[in-house]
């Protein structure tokens, strides 16, 4: 807790001193802004316990705009529209994003419904968010946005410092205690293509949050790859809910326009007081995913892939989908 409260204090000092020492350039620049539309689409085989189950959807479509106030001060607001409300049939719209954002060539500050950095890298290096939401925000070990500030400070072009305070409930949750998420996280590249975040965060409520991650990828011409470890001390401040996991992805290029991927998840819990199984023993399990990328189009994409779930209790059953998975932005 001190170590993310000093690391924010550094930070706020470095960048305060940053934006005093660097002022904007006084070129002619234009006030602009541009639409922003993103929208995920599958068709879904479903195959569980011998029965079939086909279902189109539209899992996500984000709607917004940016706009840069000035060379140095920009704002985004982006709706999301995608989860279903309780009836099952409708589709909520949220407020994902709005927030004002300073940024220089070394200093990025954010205030506002904020994207979090917990696994913004890892989910560069997946690559594939239609298809699949990477392994923290998929087993809801971290929200993708929330409301508060953060500061991103690059030191070096090899070395990277960033922390934040956030409401720690998502998006999706007004502000409902006193409680907030206090984060750090450091990014290196030690050589030419490799990629390297350590990240922590700590949330109090009764008792203490804390998660841990460890990221290692790989950017080459034609090949992308990443493998992360995740572990997370009192799972929604309950006394030994601890959970863990690792993920596994890689991309390949096949031609100019296609792409080859796959990935492997394994999501385990605590055992406790000597029990047989995890805590968590009816969500514990191994994920199998492969498909191909087209991009037949410039913002488009359309990918065949297969998935499969392998639970740990053998009271489920593995679950096998085969989807079309279509995006399209602009």
């Amino acid at each position: 807790m001190k170590i993310i409260r000093f690391s924010l204090l550094v930070l706020l000092l470095a960048g305060s001193k940053m934006v005093m020492a660097q002022p904007a350039k006084q070129d002619d620049f234009r006030p602009h802004g541009k639409a922003v539309v993103q929208v995920f689409s599958n068709f879904t085989y479903r195959l569980s316990n011998f029965r079939g189950k086909p279902l189109f959807d539209i899992s996500r479509a984000y709607l917004g705009y940016e706009y840069a106030f000035s060379q140095r001060f920009s704002g985004k607001v982006i709706f999301d529209a995608g989860s279903p409300d309780t009836s099952g049939i409708k589709l909520n719209a949220v407020l994902k994003n709005a927030y004002l954002q300073y940024h220089n060539n070394n200093l990025k500050f954010r205030l506002g419904v904020i994207p979090t950095s917990q696994f913004r890298l890892q989910e560069q290096f997946w690559g594939h968010r239609y298809v699949a939401r990477t392994f923290m925000d998929a087993y809801h070990f971290g929200p993708e946005a929330d409301l508060g500030a953060s500061l991103a400070w690059k030191w070096s072009p090899y070395v990277q410092f960033d922390a934040s305070v956030l409401n720690g409930d998502g998006y999706q949750k007004l502000q409902q205690d006193s409680a907030l998420m206090y984060t750090a996280g450091l990014t290196i590249q030690p050589v030419k293509k490799l990629y390297a975040r350590f990240y922590f965060d700590y949330m109090k409520k009764g008792v203490s949050q804390n998660t841990y991650s460890a990221f290692l990828g790989y950017a080459g011409s034609k090949v992308t790859a990443g493998l992360e470890y995740n572990y997370q001390l009192a799972h929604a401040n309950v006394n030994d809910q601890d959970r863990s996991g690792i993920s596994f992805y890689a991309t390949m290029q096949l031609k100019k326009h296609s792409n080859l991927f796959v990935r492997y998840d394994k999501l385990w819990s605590k055992r406790n007081d000597g029990a047989l199984d995890g805590w968590d023993v009816l969500t514990d399990g191994r994920l199998y995913l492969a498909g191909i990328e087209f991009h037949p189009a410039k913002g488009i994409t359309i990918s065949p892939n297969m998935s499969g779930w392998y639970p740990v209790h053998d009271t489920h059953h593995i679950v096998s989908r085969f989807n079309l998975s279509v995006q399209f932005k602009f």
